[in-house]
């Protein structure tokens, strides 16, 4: 029974109803309609008297919830009762809260809560307010809930991973296990560019190639399967997947997505087959990621039917373009020049050597030399000095030139034809982070697979030395990482199904998100392979053991394809313009306006109750952790559309206050792919049918979900959506997930499929 002598002086009324009204704050705030069942029924209760019931109806009111003080108080009064009493573990909220009442010392008729008619009245409450059959002491003891701990098939979760495509990711991991890809150490760029040309020519002998092209040029018309081939080029060398990448992806891309029949029939089949090896030249020295502003200029010759290809100075030359000593044709992106009139940015197809590899006059390549890493591609620069092409080689498919001579486009804005051009080719951004992410499986499967076999020190008197995986430290810098792998791992086969089933379609929100995804996938594997290097200690630093090839052939992943800081602007953008108008000063300033009027109060309603409820069961539900994700980026969003509108009635221009506010919108870029992320994880939970795989993917979210938030306490805790207290549950809950994630440790980098002759290090054998 209840030890009376710990209560606050609460009567028997008061008493039989808290228990009610406790866990109704504590699922969340007291709705009104809650609260007018509570009311309108504790009329006609004759056990709680006139006081009684205006001390609960101040309880009850969603406009005024219980101070923090007040709530502990409640909780204290029930774990106290919990504690004491014998059957608490059965007890009803109604059983517990009779008891309590009877147990009260003020309590004058103890009839009235041993009543059947009492406790009839009372559980029809229960009912109205939906919160039948809960248990008090399993609402309030959870917090040594025991985490989920299934044993589940390795074979189920990798299946699960890789989706249609398991049976073609297999056949190609078989491939490059057999000797002709065993990946080797080539010290010398020249012989090791050689080995990785060698391998890319087996690729295309093996009809890989052309996976995304049509059928009519050998193809298989599946731009899902090349994803997928690239992606699993990652476990094997990474300077085949970029080499591959740049020729079948973007030069052959550029030529089936811009160009029309007339490039498909003359080109596809042989760049298919790598008979026409080509490059990607966009990229000037003097411009990066400004590709409006390229300087390249292909100015058109009327007479002779020529574009006249030119690099005005030695700044504007192309730079940093793969495959561009092996090429024999790149598509060039220039400025389109007509009669005087600039046009914009078109690509052109420029023959670059003849069949004897010679270049052809007025063009100029240099060796970029040795790079950081992923020295297996040829890198180079390019210059063009008044280098002739045909009319033809223009790829026109959103512009061109008639008969007449004069410029044509079926999109009349430059600036829409522009980004139409740019977003047929974001594939290079679906697949460059799921290839970033091969390599970081390989370095936490080596990480992990050390850690179960490395022992250091004695944690007891006996001689045997404990496993570095047993350590909590240790846990806690490889399992979030691992969770996070998982996550990334499935909302980039999202984005990937997204894109392919967009192809051809308005292609702006898949953009963003693959701009967004690229940009947080490629950080975390820049990061996660130094955590894992760290890991292993000296022996990660052996180049036997793969870190070294890892760490410095991703490193790039981040400034490729776009950078990552820049592409992340690019992402708040979006979510500033809701992905539907581009970024001007009149329809911008409509956009801020209205997140301001529509957000202000909806938006930044906290819950009081929430913010400090630390139970394990609250922390552990996605519910918890969706409305966490999702209200910060929506209260990012609010503070970053507030600022900038200020900014803007102070006669800034929109370019200028976006720049003043450059920070806080990579913040919110960030926050709005955590919660893309978080959602495709939560979604791929529910909807796995095998209970083990669904369990312990039910683990890997929650873990990924709470060390996010705990990342961004300080977030949660300035804008008082948590209580410190919460935010120590947390991360108590973050250690205890490590633990339970440690003991399927192993399965789970299994599960990644990695054949033995991919991960190749030393330790990891």
């Amino acid at each position: 029974m209840t030890n009376t002598n710990t209560l606050p002086k609460y009567s028997s009324g008061v008493l039989v109803m808290l228990p009610l009204i406790y866990v109704g704050w504590a699922d969340g705030i007291l709705s009104p309609r809650e609260s007018e069942i509570i009311l309108s029924k504790i009329k006609e209760y004759p056990f709680i008297s006139t006081i009684e019931k205006t001390q609960i109806k101040s309880w009850s009111d969603p406009g005024t919830p219980p101070s923090e003080e007040l709530f502990y108080e409640w909780k204290n009064i029930l774990l106290d009762h919990c504690k004491h009493s014998k059957n608490s573990a059965k007890e009803s909220l109604i059983e517990s809260g009779l008891l309590l009442a009877k147990s009260c010392d003020d309590c004058e008729d103890p009839t009235y809560w041993a009543s059947a008619k009492t406790k009839e009245v009372l559980n029809d409450l229960q009912k109205e307010l939906g919160i039948a059959n809960v248990e008090l002491q399993s609402h309030l003891l959870d917090q040594e809930e025991e985490i989920l701990n299934s044993d589940f098939d390795v074979d189920v979760m990798l299946k699960i991973l890789d989706g249609d495509l398991h049976e073609f990711k297999s056949k190609v991991k078989t491939l490059l296990s057999y000797p002709e890809f065993k990946i080797k150490k080539i010290p010398e760029k020249e012989t090791y560019r050689a080995q990785i040309l060698k391998w890319c020519i087996a690729l295309a002998e093996q009809d890989l190639g052309s996976l995304s092209y049509p059928k009519e040029y050998g193809g298989e018309d599946n731009m899902y399967k090349y994803i997928a081939l690239f992606e699993t080029l990652g476990h094997h060398d990474l300077s085949l997947a970029i080499k591959f990448g740049v020729h079948f992806g973007l030069f052959g891309g550029s030529v089936l997505a811009l160009g029309t029949k007339r490039h498909h029939d003359k080109y596809l089949k042989d760049i298919g087959e790598m008979k026409l090896p080509g490059c990607f030249a966009m990229t000037e020295t003097g411009h990066g990621s400004n590709v409006r502003g390229l300087q390249t200029t292909a100015v058109y010759l009327k007479e002779e039917q020529m574009f006249e290809i030119n690099t005005p100075t030695f700044e504007d030359g192309k730079e940093y373009i793969g495959n561009a000593l092996d090429s024999k044709m790149a598509t060039v992106f220039a400025q389109l020049i007509i009669n005087g009139v600039q046009h914009g940015v078109h690509a052109f197809l420029v023959p670059l050597r003849n069949e004897e590899h010679s270049l052809y006059r007025g063009i100029k390549v240099e060796d970029c030399g040795y790079k950081l890493g992923l020295n297996g591609v040829d890198n180079g620069r390019i210059w063009f000095d008044k280098v002739k092409i045909p009319k033809e080689n223009l790829l026109n498919k959103f512009g061109d030139i008639d008969k007449k001579g004069e410029y044509q486009s079926s999109i009349q804005n430059p600036s829409k034809r522009f980004f139409t051009m740019l977003g047929t080719l974001v594939g290079g951004r679906v697949c460059v982070p799921k290839a970033g992410l091969s390599a970081t499986k390989n370095g936490l499967t080596i990480a992990i697979k050390h850690a179960l076999k490395r022992r250091q020190f004695s944690t007891t008197d006996q001689n045997q030395e404990t496993l570095l995986l047993d350590y909590p430290s240790h846990q806690m810098r490889l399992m979030p990482l691992l969770a996070k792998t998982y996550a990334l791992d499935i909302a980039l086969s999202k984005l990937a199904k997204s894109y392919v089933v967009n192809l051809g379609k308005d292609m702006r929100q898949v953009e963003g998100l693959a701009a967004g995804l690229k940009s947080y996938a490629t950080w975390f594997t820049t990061e996660a392979l130094q955590e894992c290097r760290e890991a292993c200690g000296g022996k990660g630093y052996l180049e036997e053991n793969r870190f070294a090839d890892l760490k410095a052939d991703t490193d790039i992943f981040t400034t490729f394809e776009g950078d990552n800081t820049v592409l992340m602007q690019l992402v708040a953008k979006g979510v500033l313009s809701n992905f539907s108008r581009e970024f001007h000063d009149e329809g911008f300033i409509a956009v801020l306006k209205m997140l301001s009027s529509q957000w202000t109060t909806s938006v930044l309603e906290k819950n009081p109750i929430a913010k400090r409820n630390d139970s394990s069961k609250h922390l552990l539900s996605s519910h918890f952790q969706l409305a966490a994700f999702r209200f910060r980026e929506r209260k990012l969003l609010y503070s970053l559309s507030a600022r900038m509108r200020a900014y803007i009635k102070q006669k800034m221009n929109s370019t200028e206050a976006f720049l003043n506010c450059q920070n806080h919108a990579l913040t919110l870029a960030e926050a709005h792919i955590e919660r893309y992320v978080l959602e495709s994880f939560v979604e791929q939970v529910k909807s796995t049918q095998d209970v083990a795989s669904k369990n312990m993917l039910k683990n890997l979210c929650r873990l990924y979900a709470l060390s996010t938030i705990n990342k961004h306490k300080g977030f949660y805790l300035e804008n008082e959506y948590v209580s410190p207290q919460k935010t120590k549950a947390i991360r108590r809950l973050n250690i205890q997930l490590c633990s339970e994630v440690r003991k399927q440790a192993l399965p789970l980098v299994q599960a990644f499929g990695i054949p033995d002759e991919l991960i190749l290090a030393q330790i990891a054998k």
